[in-house]
């Protein structure tokens, strides 16, 4: 078997409900997960059982309290929750990229920009970059009239291919995607399906929380069962 390309040994998290009195919510107790290239582990469990939360550690969002994130970046192995800020912005422009549930969009920044910015910040010249981007703007049926607009005014639908589009700019070699198909139909979520295949062949580990079953069943390499409070493989 290959090195992982990522993993989580140990993680802990917990939230403290400054609100409510200072109350301590634990989210995630000994996580431990390994994913190799090429291999899809789709996240499954209860609501509340710490699935995005353990999107979010991994993509350097929230900060366990203890525990290890092993990324290989730059033939090196670096642990996320120790790296330096420079470093962890240096993983997600070449390393990791994350599809959340919802697009943050700057106003007045055109769509084929937005989509563009990941291959931008690797130095790839604007030319290719934003044909990159059309490409996968009209692979997810996002009309070419609308590509010079913002993106906030476009329904969840919309926003959402922006979304999953500017993640698959770049070939990122870890994904991580939350929920990325909740919010487009058939037609749209099959689209998204064949990028993931095509993610994996080319060797991504993509780790990800897929509610709707024929997405998750289509995707899947193996299930990595999360419960209340903890984990299990």
């Amino acid at each position: 078997m290959t090195q992982p390309i990522i993993s989580v040994e140990g993680l802990e998290k917990t939230f403290t409900l400054h609100v409510q009195g200072g109350a301590v919510l634990p989210v995630l107790k000994d996580v431990n997960l390994a994913v190799q290239p090429g291999e899809c582990v789709v996240l499954h469990g209860p609501s509340g059982a710490g699935k995005s939360s353990l999107l979010r550690s991994m993509y350097a969002n929230y900060l366990p309290q203890a525990g290890r994130i092993l990324v290989r970046h730059r033939d090196r192995t670096v642990d996320l929750l120790k790296a330096d800020p420079h470093v962890v912005l240096d993983i997600r422009r070449w390393t990791i990229g994350f599809v959340s549930q919802f697009l943050r969009a700057i106003p007045r920044v055109p769509t084929l920009d937005i989509v563009a910015e990941p291959l931008r910040a690797r130095g790839i010249d604007d030319e290719a970059a934003r044909t990159r981007a059309g490409e996968l703007l009209d692979r997810l049926q996002i009309p070419e009239r609308m590509w010079s607009l913002s993106p906030v005014t476009f329904s969840g639908g919309e926003q959402q291919r922006v979304n999953i589009a500017r993640s698959f700019t770049a070939p990122f070699p870890v994904l991580l995607l939350d929920e990325p198909t909740a919010a487009l139909d058939a037609e749209n979520r099959a689209r998204v399906v064949e990028l993931i295949h095509q993610a994996k062949d080319r060797g991504a580990a993509i780790i990800g929380i897929f509610h709707d079953r024929e997405v998750r069943e289509a995707v899947a390499d193996r299930y990595f069962t999360m419960e209340a409070y903890g984990a299990a493989a």
